[in-house]
């Protein structure tokens, strides 16, 4: 048994935690730029097909005795001899609690650790030492100091599992470790998941802020390890890139290394998930005063008076609103003859609404849709009363709450189409931008219907919406998921940004598809006809011909453009050729990589015939 760590004498556990019952696996850390194993991660085993094989119940068990810490020491002797019986060449990783490491900052602990190094052969400066801390680290000072120690003899540090629930940006921002690894939670199914893709993206910005390396972990799918290599994070981990081994090995899986040498660019999840603009009610809040139902009517016109804006009083009781009063139908009633000697000293309670609009601050402004589209429209001249938790805190105005919320739904809508819920012109753009960046060829086609117009006269908005749900979902069907994105820009365009070497197929394929499916949207007399009858701009009665789609397909080469707006305006021009052809497409093709103008490649457009 080792003399690493504490002496106590082992317990019940003592015939498990010995250094002849453990061994140590060995899974690869890839340095995605380099496409080359960069270091190992040692793994403890326990004796195979026992329950005390995995670390978990390990642990649990040498927790339950008190000997964690012996555990710990033991395991790494393991797994350092392991490493360099087996020529591991690259950097080790291996787990400490924060609680052992600060043990290691003591003299006995420092001599301990040294001689380890020393009878195992491994040079401080090949070790990278993760922090695995499941629990709050009590000695931030002995766990610094402990740190520094190590730092001194050439070892690295790593934050390990940074995410889990109880990592802590504290000890981040403390330690500085050189290397993070994010919990497989964010990266397992990040292809599939916007939000995952937004939260990975904060945490490089706070790597990039502390000047830590940060590694993925929980890699098992190449579509993952695709996302996360074109968010720039620097090396991964998981069963894709190499599973745990005996002896530690060097070669990538050839499914991973053809990720990572690919020059295409990965389309993230539908960004519409990660989207989280939601303001509340209270945004609309105008501070009014108030009254109460024992104040007067006289009193209330003289409020009306010294406060012109108001188009309404709250009236309240213990705080919380009980009606509210219209200023113009007070005025226009209260100030006819008589009315004042009759009313002036009668409680306001005569002329309120006792069932007014009152709307939570807290309540989300999607949510508050329902007012604008419901039967009752009082809140166009009463306007409506905001509270908080019930209690009175102001007013809102018709004018404030349509504004509102149409803004929220236009700005929704750049970022996910409400109709088809496909990406819309602000991923679509951040999409190209990235594709520019990569220096790789594309295809910028831009999608839209002919005759559409009539189609939606004549059959209803419904049936116009179901051709546009149509033709979304026949263009992300013959999309390559992985390599092609497809947006959704307004009304019946789309634009779809292909990777795909096969995309002039594609293309074709997609107005084929959609052409034979949206006959089935017509009545049988209109098919056939083959036409539909409405009218023109004019109102003149008019024959259209059946709606059908147009495509107009940009081949973008590496440097031929700069910017998002360029690629879209030149595949709209080539979308304009597209829809005076029989075909329905049109590719535009660039003289030469060096042409930056959209004017300049229609020179060298080109009709496909379908």
């Amino acid at each position: 048994m080792s003399n690493f760590g504490s002496a106590r004498a082992l317990p019940d556990v003592a015939s498990v935690l010995t250094a002849e019952n453990l061994h140590g696996l060995f899974q690869p850390i890839v340095d995605v730029a380099k496409c080359a194993v960069f270091g190992h991660e040692g793994l403890i085993r326990g004796v195979r097909d026992t329950p005390d094989y995995l670390p978990a119940a390990l642990f649990r068990e040498a927790n339950a005795e008190g000997v964690s810490n012996e555990l710990e020491f033991i395991a790494a002797e393991v797994i350092l001899a392991g490493y360099r019986q087996e020529r591991g060449g690259n950097l080790l990783f291996m787990n400490f609690s924060a609680r052992a490491i600060t043990q290691m900052g003591s003299g006995a602990g420092h001599e301990q650790f040294c001689s380890t190094l020393l009878r195992c052969d491994m040079p401080a400066r090949s070790l990278v030492i993760e922090i695995t801390d499941h629990e709050r680290v009590a000695d931030h000072h002995g766990l610094a100091h402990a740190i520094q120690f190590l730092r001194g003899m050439g070892v690295a540090i790593a934050l390990d599992e940074f995410g889990d629930g109880s990592s802590s940006l504290r000890l981040w921002a403390e330690l500085q470790p050189e290397y993070v690894k994010i919990d497989r939670y964010f990266c397992n199914g990040i292809h599939a998941d916007g939000k995952k893709v937004q939260t990975v993206k904060a945490m490089l910005r706070l790597a990039e802020n502390f000047g830590s390396r940060v590694i993925a972990e929980g890699i098992e799918e190449a579509s993952d390890l695709r996302v996360v290599r074109d968010l720039g994070i620097g090396f991964v981990q998981g069963y894709a890139t190499g599973r745990p081994a005996a002896i530690p090995s060097d070669t990538i899986p050839a499914p991973a290394l053809s990720v990572l040498a690919a020059r295409d660019i990965a389309v993230f999840p539908e960004l519409r998930r990660a989207f989280h603009y939601s303001p509340k009610a209270g945004q609309l809040l105008v501070t009014a005063p108030s009254v109460t139902a024992a104040s007067t009517n006289q009193e209330l016109l003289e409020l009306f008076q010294r406060h012109a804006h108001l188009h309404a009083v709250a009236v309240l009781q213990d705080g919380r609103p009980v009606g509210l009063v219209n200023r113009r139908r007070f005025t226009d009633k209260f100030m006819l003859p008589y009315y004042p000697e009759l009313y002036g000293r009668k409680s306001c309670a005569e002329f309120m609404d006792s069932d007014p609009v009152v709307i939570e601050t807290s309540q989300p402004l999607e949510d508050l849709i329902q007012v604008l589209t419901s039967d009752d429209q009082r809140y166009l001249s009463d306007g409506y009363i905001l509270v908080d938790a019930g209690r009175y805190v102001g007013l809102g105005t018709a004018e404030q709450l349509v504004r509102s919320v149409t803004e929220l739904r236009i700005e929704s809508a750049r970022h996910a189409n409400p109709l088809t819920f496909l990406p819309g012109n602000i991923p679509v753009s951040e999409h190209i931008r990235r594709l520019l960046a990569g220096g790789n060829g594309f295809a910028a086609s831009y999608c839209d219907l002919n005759n559409f117009k009539p189609f939606n006269d004549q059959f209803g908005y419904w049936h116009g919406d179901k051709m546009i749900r149509l033709l979304a979902g026949v263009i992300v069907g013959e999309c390559d998921a992985h390599r092609d994105f497809a947006g959704h820009v307004g009304g019946d365009d789309f634009v779809v940004l292909f990777q795909s070497i096969d995309w002039e197929k594609r293309c074709a394929q997609i107005i084929s598809r959609f052409n034979s499916a949206a006959l089935t949207l017509f009545d049988a007399p209109t098919r056939d006809r083959g036409y539909i009858e409405s009218e023109d701009r004019q109102g003149n009665p008019t024959r259209f011909a059946l709606t059908t789609l147009s495509i107009g397909a940009l081949h973008v080469t590496p440097g031929a453009f700069h910017a998002p707006e360029d690629v879209a305006s030149a595949a709209a021009a080539a979308k304009h050729q597209a829809k005076k052809l029989t075909t329905g497409l049109f590719i535009q093709r660039p003289a030469a990589a060096s042409t930056s103008s959209p004017t300049a490649l229609a020179a060298s457009a080109s009709p496909l015939v379908a």
